[in-house]
């Protein structure tokens, strides 16, 4: 029964209208209008950029734990630069995004070369992107940020911002990357096998080093996102954002494929988004609580969902099976007798 209505694969866009018919019958003059469908759709193209950008080497089997900083890291280069400097500001945003590429390319070095965990390299490096980011300023960054640069995401087309594109733009080209090259292909085997792939003539190594950089990137770019939509700095701005993401792709992975996908963690990320607007409608003036409540049950349900269904994988413990008298030696046989 599960198959047939595909539960299994599809569970996401079931909950996505169970929110709509739940939060439509009982918020029917907010939930179900132009502008709040709106709001949840350009409200969480920065969250969509970060999954993205974690979801590219979970392919190759390795986390980055780092995205959220590396935003934050992105935003604060471009303000200084604009802030203490007469460089052009879009110049400063292209600076920042390299800066964050090499933030990537340092966690593969840590990673490929020096054999640490990714999951320890990268929320290593989160902690040093941090320390930059302090060091740099920790102060709050407002007002730096020209209209004409801001214009670059927020300019309307067909009555949504830009930048709600650019999000389109690059769930394309890594959906296209991921599913129809070679190199997707790759990734996925040294995701799935790294030494079968490794055997294979797979240049694992490369990949896993190349994926990081694309993540630091793409997470570099959530943070010029940000600098359009808000213009503002602050120091503690992206690690805000590592949750939701992450809860996007794991809820994400089982949808579809039974593995990291663009499209499903797409629809996780909006049916996610979906029930978190519902709820804050509903408890409208105490609201607060519900974003980081909802946030921390979807992580929990997505990455159990992904365990069970081998999206994850979670090492077991061998328990040794029970000896058979053929395994007994033949002199505690002769001693039993």
């Amino acid at each position: 029964m599960i198959k047939r209505l595909g539960l299994d694969k599809y569970s996401a866009l079931y909950l996505w209208a169970f929110f709509v018919v739940l939060f439509g019958i009982l918020r029917p003059h907010t939930f179900l209008t132009r502008t709040s469908i709106k709001t949840v759709l350009v409200e969480n193209v920065i969250v969509g950029v970060l999954a993205i950008a974690f979801l590219i080497p979970l392919a190759t089997g390795t986390y980055d734990l780092s995205i959220g900083t590396t935003m934050t890291m992105s935003l604060v280069i471009t303000s200084s630069i604009a802030k203490h400097t007469s460089i052009p500001q879009t110049l400063g945003m292209l600076i920042a995004l390299v800066a964050c590429g090499l933030a990537g390319f340092v966690s593969g070095f840590v990673v490929v070369k020096l054999r640490v965990n990714s999951f320890i390299a990268t929320l290593g490096m989160s902690q040093i992107i941090t320390a930059f980011v302090y060091y740099t300023s920790e102060q709050t960054i407002s007002g730096v940020l020209k209209k004409p640069y801001q214009r670059l995401g927020t300019r309307l087309l067909f009555g949504l911002p830009l930048f709600l594109y650019y999000l389109l733009i690059i769930a394309v080209i890594a959906w296209f990357v991921l599913e129809h090259t070679p190199v997707g292909r790759y990734m996925f085997a040294t995701g799935g096998n790294p030494e079968a792939a490794r055997l294979a003539g797979v240049k694992t190594d490369r990949l896993i080093w190349g994926s990081l950089v694309a993540s630091g990137i793409i997470a570099g770019f959530a943070g010029t996102v940000y600098s359009w939509k808000v213009g503002t700095y602050g120091p503690n701005v992206g690690p805000g954002y590592l949750f939701p993401a992450i809860a996007a792709v794991f809820f994400g992975a089982s949808q579809l494929k039974g593995r990291p996908n663009i499209w499903g963690a797409m629809i996780a990320l909006f049916a996610l988004a979906s029930g978190i607007k519902g709820l804050q409608l509903t408890f409208s003036g105490t609201s607060r609580w519900v974003e980081p409540l909802f946030t921390g049950l979807s992580l929990l349900g997505a990455v159990s969902l992904a365990s069970r269904q081998s999206v994850i994988k979670i090492p077991r413990r061998k328990v040794a099976p029970p000896a058979t008298p053929a395994d007994t030696p033949s002199s505690a046989r002769t001693a039993a007798t």
